[in-house]
């Protein structure tokens, strides 16, 4: 919590709160017995305040415990799973009112009913250890949920993108030179920048970017390709403008402190794609491609070169405006990850708009679907090549479709992994209307699944692994068919 006094004064609460409800008293009746009021005692069962020494006697005597019972910040077997929650930072890192909520309403909550809750959190506990979930990739899917919450689409830093552009005269478009971001970082906020070996330092080779705040100072790796160095000057500027005070050093991920970390560095890549793709010619060119009437990837590869060299910037953005700008609420993004000389196939980074979509990460090793058309490109793809296609995927035991649209590429700043980014847009008489090209001939309709061990697709010469999980299911529901004869016999 902020500090050791929030601290003592919840457990506190807790306790109080613990020791009216073990006599079945109301807030009414302990105010009665104690002569204090009752909105003092709510504000400090709910850790707002904390009573003098004569009030706790007062409060020790009417509920017949001791002094120490209520002022021991030590808590009983009922509440001491909390007790690392309350000491620890959860509630200063991750900020509960993005959801909308109260700090103190999540504390009441767990007074309420403390064996149930227990019982729940302890659940989760278990559940993270056997997945592996860290508190990396907890953060993460926090913030995700910010993001799907709100669409992925933020109109203030999209106004504050304009303002700057307005500010600085800027021209957007594929040409931007890094060097009038550069110049602008240097000018106005004061940034020295220089290129630098990374290799030298052994495994920093494949580092994109060091920032020194004691020095102001940004060290961008020399193997940095034009579009790299573009978007990170463009999210350095988005700290500078979004006044982001608690931000990550490096790019990417090697460490963090806090979510307001995570958080922040979302809002300044957020400022970055707004600003090198801008929001108004994007819908307007997105929208001429989805009213052709053929699907055509060399189309789309040219819409894609005509506001960046970066698949990876281009297909993000595109989840910040199709949902608020173009209507295309149900849609999903995954940019998939194939090392050099290894078949397997992982996803990097996902997200889903409007609710969970069928396609997603596993953490339990299996085999993703190849037939989706991420993972056929991945396979496909050759040295140097970047290569695009779409499809529509059709998930026969959930009844939906999608069209999928993915680019693949070979990741120029790694050790020759190959990336896929893809765009899925769930398939419903709305979206159908949107999308002219959508019975075009050379889009061909796929049955797929999510990984092979849960596919119920027969004779999949794509297979990787037997459908264990599916025949586990199947299993169960004979079982219950039987037993459910065997009811309907006696």
């Amino acid at each position: 919590m902020n500090s050791e006094s929030d601290f003592i004064k919840t457990v506190f609460g807790l306790k109080l709160k613990q020791q009216r409800q073990k006599k079945n008293w109301s807030l009414q009746d302990l105010a009665v017995k104690t002569g204090l009021s009752k909105s003092y005692l709510n504000e400090i069962e709910n850790g707002k305040k904390y009573p003098k020494h004569d009030k706790i006697i007062q409060l020790s005597e009417a509920l017949n415990c001791t002094f120490d019972d209520l002022v021991s910040t030590k808590l009983d077997k009922s509440l001491a799973p909390f007790n690392e929650i309350l000491q620890s930072d959860f509630f200063k890192e991750v900020p509960l009112e993005l959801f909308g909520i109260n700090k103190n309403n999540l504390i009441s909550i767990i007074s309420d009913a403390p064996k149930k809750v227990t019982a729940f959190i302890n659940a989760l506990i278990e559940i993270s250890q056997n997945y592996n979930l860290g508190k990396e990739r907890f953060y993460f899917a926090v913030l995700r949920s910010f993001q799907e919450l709100y669409d992925n689409y933020f109109p203030e830093i999209e106004e504050k993108v304009k303002q700057f552009i307005d500010e600085n005269q800027l021209q957007i478009d594929k040409n931007l030179k890094s060097d009038i971001l550069e110049s602008i970082l240097t000018e106005k906020f004061d940034y020295s920048i220089q290129s630098e070996d990374f290799e030298k330092y052994g495994t920093l080779d494949n580092l994109r970017s060091l920032f020194i705040p004691e020095k102001k100072l940004l060290l961008l790796n020399k193997k940095l390709e034009k579009d790299q160095k573009t978007f990170i000057l463009a999210k350095e500027i988005g700290f500078k403008v979004l006044e982001l005070k608690n931000r990550p050093t490096t790019y990417s991920w090697l460490d963090f402190g806090s979510f307001e970390e995570i958080l922040n560095n979302f809002y300044a890549s957020y400022f970055a794609g707004a600003l090198l793709i801008s929001k108004d010619i994007v819908i307007e060119k997105t929208s001429e491609f989805f009213q052709q009437n053929t699907w055509e990837p060399k189309g789309f590869e040219l819409l894609i070169n005509s506001f960046t060299n970066s698949p990876e910037t281009f297909y993000y953005r595109l989840t910040n405006i199709l949902s608020a700008e173009m209507g295309i609420k149900d849609l999903f993004y995954l940019c998939l990850v194939k090392k050099k000389g290894s078949d397997k196939i992982q996803i990097l980074k996902e997200l889903h708009l409007n609710h969970q979509q069928a396609p997603h990460a596993n953490a339990t090793n299996e085999h993703y679907c190849r037939r989706w058309i991420a993972v056929k490109n991945l396979h496909y793809l050759k040295e140097n090549e970047t290569l695009t296609d779409a499809q529509i995927s059709h998930y026969k035991d959930q009844g939906i479709s999608y069209l999928v649209i993915s680019t693949s590429q070979r990741n120029p700043f790694s050790d020759g992994s190959n990336r896929s980014y893809c765009l899925g847009i769930l398939l419903n008489s709305q979206t159908i209307k949107k999308i002219g090209f959508i019975k075009s001939p050379t889009l061909k309709t796929i049955n797929v699944g999510v990984t092979c061990e849960s596919c119920s697709i027969p004779d999949c010469e794509e297979r990787q692994a037997p459908p264990v999980r599916l025949e586990k299911e199947h299993f169960n529901l004979s079982m219950k068919s039987a037993i459910e004869k065997i009811r309907k016999e006696f």
